[in-house]
């Protein structure tokens, strides 16, 4: 077998990102060679959350896993997703009990399994199971079916992101962050194999504040009253990241950021 390719689309915001899934995906699996796809979904429904509707729309536009984060119950009816989709993931270390699955491997003809782990961090953001703990068992299990794991650390700071991608470096294929919208310049591969982006981007409106429009949020910064965040429309992107695996070891062979302008209509 060849390396695999495996393309991580970071946080997709709104319509406008879904837009651009739709339009650079199939050029990209053409022009890149792409053999799987992953993308942080937690914000393709209006800006937060996400429904069974968006949801088709990605995966018809080629996305074969998607996984979320801290805004996975935005959206009442993402409960049906997470009972009866097996391309969904939602973040592991949620109390035990909850519906849904935080990690799951998928199989497409022609490739050895992939594996997919979504987890959220603790600092600054809603209290929730220790990450670090939940990342062990999960990756001791998915490695009884595979050696390519892709993990999505969706979480607020640098720092407890990278101790993520050290604490599984050499267990897994790549560890890459969502959440924070900007996309990092710190792409690499550790000394075990891991490769690490500190955050994949958004997927969406760039004219923008994380994908919003700017003139609610700087009122909401500069009067503290209530805004109505709405998603932005103006030069909008793809952003994430290419990782080269190789297929019998499950390494990481290189990383590279994406960065794809959507032509303006």
């Amino acid at each position: 077998m060849r390396p695999v390719k495996l393309l991580f689309i970071g946080d997709i915001v709104g319509k406008p990102g879904r837009k651009a899934v739709g339009y650079f995906l199939p050029r990209l699996r053409k022009s890149l060679g792409i053999d799987f796809v992953v993308a942080n979904g937690e914000n393709m429904a209006g800006g937060s959350g996400i429904t069974p509707a968006t949801a088709s729309e990605v995966f018809e536009a080629g996305v074969d896993v998607m996984t979320s984060g801290d805004h996975l119950w935005d959206q009442r009816e993402v409960e049906s997703l997470l009972e009866s989709e097996p391309r969904f993931v939602r973040p592991h270390n949620y109390p035990e009990g909850t519906p849904g699955q935080g990690f799951c491997v998928a199989r497409k003809e022609g490739l050895p399994p992939v594996g997919v782990l979504n987890l959220q961090g603790q600092t600054f953001m809603k209290p929730i199971d220790n990450p670090f703990f939940a990342a062990a068992e999960a990756v001791d299990e998915l490695r009884k079916e595979t050696a390519i794991i892709f993990v999505d650390m969706h979480a607020e700071t640098t720092s407890e992101k990278i101790a993520m991608g050290r604490f599984l470096d050499a267990r897994v294929s790549a560890v890459v962050g969502t959440h924070t919208h900007v996309q990092t310049a710190d792409e690499q591969v550790f000394p075990g194999g891991t490769a690490f982006l500190c955050d994949a981007g958004c997927t969406g409106p760039q004219e923008s504040i994380l994908g919003r429009e700017i003139e609610p949020i700087l009122r909401r910064f500069t009067t503290y009253r209530p805004q109505r965040f709405g998603v932005a429309s103006k030069r909008v992107m793809l952003n994430g990241a290419l990782i080269d695996i190789d297929d019998e070891t499950g390494k990481a062979r290189s990383i590279e950021r994406v960065s794809e302008l959507l032509p303006a209509e």
